[in-house]
């Protein structure tokens, strides 16, 4: 083991080179698998989602609020608490749909 590593020392073509770069090029390949990627997928599932909302759907906010959709438009959202409570939330402040419009139709 020893003896290959002087040979690709004293050589100055490609393995030295793979020497060199390989650990670095690996741990990049590693981070990126492990850290960048998952995270561009969550990123895509949230955008989707938030593309998605419609008039009607159950949802929760980021500080844990739970709401119906009474009006939606590009920036802001105007949720149902209860009867008689209407609160604005940007559109960024959705943090999940527990129930879409479609499906709360359906179960009554």
């Amino acid at each position: 083991m020893f003896l290959i590593a002087e040979e690709a020392a004293a050589q100055p073509g490609m393995e030295g080179y793979l020497v060199t770069y390989g650990p670095l090029v690996l741990m990049f390949v590693v981070l990126y698998f492990l850290l960048i990627r998952p995270q561009q997928k969550r990123q895509k599932t949230r955008n989707s989602m938030l593309g998605n909302l419609k008039k009607g759907d159950k949802i929760v906010t980021i500080g844990g609020l739970h709401g119906t959709i009474l009006e939606i438009n590009d920036e802001t959202v105007i949720l149902r608490v209860n009867d008689v409570t209407k609160l604005t939330f940007d559109r960024s402040a959705i943090n999940s749909v527990t129930a879409s419009a479609t499906t709360a139709e359906e179960k009554k």
